[in-house]
């Protein structure tokens, strides 16, 4: 069986996704889900799935081995990032893959900061013709890592921040379970 961890700073649509994807995956589990935040909602979603959870530190993530050290004794095959927005430390990059996915198409409207409405504000602002998703290796760089994949959506001339970002998430629903499934089961 191969595992799964998630790691979120938010509400987890996409890690609740994921889990339901892989609910009665015969090769594939969600493992756990872990956040940044103690009151981010993905940790309930999670909990109602039977997922275990949990909360780890800055020092914990960044100055020790301590998460490192959580994520190997639980045999842990992929780390997935479903709307983490802290960069990830050169000892995971190094002991794990990992996947993210950004709601734009990569190397546009990507780096630190960039994220969620933040995006989408910058895509129309542009007058950009389409956006979309990029599901991709995470490196040592935010939102730099091997495109896995890509799906585009058009801008439509009245969009808002929210009507793209629907579009968005739909894409993201779609593809996303989809894109981790391919990679572990090479």
């Amino acid at each position: 069986m191969k595992n799964i961890a998630i790691l979120a700073s938010g509400s987890g649509t996409n890690a609740q996704n994921i889990i339901q994807h892989f609910q009665n995956h015969s090769t594939i589990r969600v493992d756990s889900v872990w956040s940044n935040r103690a009151d981010a909602y993905v940790l309930e979603r999670a909990a109602k799935y039977g997922i275990d959870n949990g909360v780890f530190t800055r020092e914990g993530f960044y100055q020790s081995e301590e998460f490192l050290n959580l994520l190997k004794s639980r045999n842990i095959d992929l780390i997935v990032l479903a709307g983490f927005l802290w960069l990830v430390p050169t000892n995971l990059i190094h002991a794990f893959p990992i996947i993210n996915i950004h709601p734009a198409l990569l190397p546009a409207y990507g780096g630190k900061g960039m994220y969620g409405d933040k995006v989408h504000e910058a895509v129309i602002t542009n007058r950009e013709k389409e956006s979309g998703i990029t599901i991709h290796l995470v490196d040592e760089v935010y939102d730099h890592g091997e495109i896995l994949h890509q799906e585009k959506c058009p801008v439509l001339p009245d969009d808002t921040p929210n009507t793209l970002a629907e579009r968005i998430h739909q894409l993201e629903y779609q593809h996303f379970p989809k894109v981790i499934e391919n990679f572990l089961m090479k």
